[in-house]
């Protein structure tokens, strides 16, 4: 009897150890289920079908969005280093320095310094707009433009009073090369009102004319 009690004994530890691996591995496996299941399946392998959608689109959403930024803050336009003349004359009128490059560029790193250089960006892409001819390519500028900074999601959004606003509404049933004029105008009063005198007591615009004044001396 001693001897039929040791083997069941040892029967029942032997169904035990070959019992515990499995269920760990059942454990485990849920455990990872648990942690990779998509909304869809429960499936538990990488290549999941759902997942691998969802990533696609996610990658898509991120790729559409640098692109678009990309298109909508051009880099800083090309130009010859402004001469001492030019930067005197920006200090003329406000005309005078949106007139050349160089001026727009130094005025746009100002700008940035008050974390305002949507206007100028806005400015800018009026411009471009006016230039298209193509009625496709129009539309698409138009869309972007409005996208980038008139809609109140953007966070490049140019402040604008609602009469104007609602002029851009109406404009965009067809848009065309002027859609934007009468925002455009409003934008350059506030830069010339309220970022030009700033401009013109900044350290930039100062630290450009005192170089340029001195390697006049030099010469």
């Amino acid at each position: 009897p001693m001897g039929s009690e040791r083997m069941e004994m040892r029967k029942r530890q032997m169904s035990t150890t070959q019992e515990t691996p499995g269920a760990a591995q059942a454990q485990h496996s849920t455990g990872n289920r648990g942690s990779n299941a998509c909304c869809f399946c429960w499936c538990c392998c990488c290549s999941c079908s759902c997942l691998t959608v969802r990533n696609q689109d996610e990658e898509r959403a991120r790729r559409t969005s640098h692109e678009l930024q990309a298109e909508g803050i051009p880099n800083c336009e090309e130009s010859p280093a402004p001469t001492l003349e030019e930067v005197n004359a920006w200090a003329q009128s406000f005309d005078k320095l949106m007139l050349t490059p160089a001026g727009r560029n130094a005025f746009r790193e100002f700008l940035r310094t008050e974390f305002s250089e949507e206007n100028m960006l806005f400015w800018m892409a009026c411009e471009e707009l006016k230039q298209e001819s193509n009625k496709s390519i129009i539309e698409e500028k138009a869309r972007l433009i409005y996208e980038d900074y008139i809609s109140i999601l953007s966070p490049k959004e140019v402040s604008l009073d609602s009469r104007v606003r609602e002029v851009i509404n109406r404009n965009m049933l067809e848009p065309s090369q002027h859609t934007f004029d009468d925002a455009q105008l409003q934008i350059y009063t506030l830069m010339h009102r309220d970022s030009y005198p700033r401009f013109m007591n900044s350290a930039i615009y100062k630290d450009l004319l005192r170089s340029l004044s001195e390697k006049s001396i030099e010469a």
